[in-house]
């Protein structure tokens, strides 16, 4: 017979756990001793499912790196006692924090999938036993004794995504997050059908933990006539990386004032990474006249990553590596299947 499941549920706050405070008219985190008895159906697994709270629970606005870090810290800790893991986290920040556990636990043999819920779990028309139900029958199911999803991944409204691929698409509805340029993993209909040709392949026992972040990273959004001082404002700032958000194909404005300015902050050992501003589709340098420049200044390629993917990897590679052609090398390289 083979033995039951281990997984271990580490709950971090989120809507999922939230409780309305009738004086203040807000929702706020309660205990997670709570959370588990609004859901008996957990009873009806055969799984041994066990818990654990970040030393601070949080709504997801509040999360920071060192959340991150503890979170690392956590699985690695429990990594050779479970059989995969559930994090329950708030929606607003869950897709930087699946990009980001995605580059600092690489190598994984087991499953990590994030969930939550856009409705609290106490209530009645709540989406989160469902999508807490499932995102534990995934991170349990093996084929040929090993991991069926050995990745970090999100399950959100019938879909499991993969956690670097996905962003948030509606702060109303259920389906909350999308994955536009990757196919989901799996859908959760009367069966839960997984989509094989699309799933990473077991990594070795023990994966490899990162800790280092670096968090002097940069937002640089453009827009039409955005001036001189606010292009000067970001990449004359103290970031060690910059998140170029382009237009459609990685374009941006052509004129002297911008291109100079870029050029001044890789020279200056800067690192500019560039992500369209579409949800779907690639920056492509050179495409169109308006990207031309971008490689002989030294402007690094997102390709179709998502910019939750594109600002934790950035903080991921500067934190972890030194040099500026190892630095492009790894942005370049997909490291946990979050580019093409």
């Amino acid at each position: 017979m083979d033995e039951r499941s281990r997984i271990l549920l580490i709950y971090t706050g989120g809507t999922i756990g939230m409780v309305h405070d009738h004086e203040r008219d807000v929702l706020l985190p309660f205990r997670f001793e709570q959370l588990l008895d609004h859901v008996p159906e957990l009873k009806a697994f055969d799984i041994d499912i066990e818990t654990i709270q970040l030393s601070r629970i949080v709504d997801s606005s509040d999360m920071r790196p060192e959340l991150w870090v503890e979170l690392v810290g956590l699985i690695e800790h429990h990594y050779a006692d479970y059989d995969g893991f559930v994090i329950l986290h708030g929606t607003d920040t869950l897709a930087f924090t699946a990009s980001a556990l995605s580059f600092m636990v690489q190598g994984l043999s087991k499953p990590i999938v994030l969930t939550g819920s856009q409705l609290p779990i106490g209530m009645i028309r709540t989406d989160g036993k469902e999508n807490l139900i499932t995102a534990i029958e995934v991170a349990s199911t093996k084929k040929f004794e090993e991991a069926l999803i050995p990745e970090v991944a999100v399950y959100f409204e019938y879909r499991l995504m993969r956690g670097n691929r996905v962003t948030k698409y509606s702060a109303e509805h259920f389906d909350a997050f999308h994955s536009p340029n990757y196919p989901n993993l799996a859908e959760a209909g009367v069966d839960l059908v997984y989509n094989h040709p699309y799933l990473r392949h077991s990594g070795p026992e023990q994966p490899t933990f990162h800790k280092h972040i670096e968090e002097q990273i940069a937002l640089l959004k453009l827009f039409p006539g955005i001036s001189e001082d606010a292009v000067n404002c970001i990449l004359q700032g103290n970031a060690q990386g910059v998140i170029l958000e382009s237009f459609g194909a990685g374009n941006g404005p052509t004129s002297p004032m911008f291109l100079r300015a870029l050029k001044t902050a890789v020279d200056s050992g800067k690192t500019i990474l560039n992500i369209s501003q579409c949800l779907a589709g690639s920056v492509q340098h050179g495409r169109y006249a308006t990207s031309a420049a971008f490689d002989e200044i030294g402007i690094i390629s997102g390709g179709d990553m998502t910019l939750e993917s594109g600002i934790t990897k950035l903080m991921h590679v500067l934190g972890n590596y030194s040099g500026a052609e190892a630095i492009k090398e790894k942005l370049l390289e997909s490291i946990a299947g979050e580019r093409d």
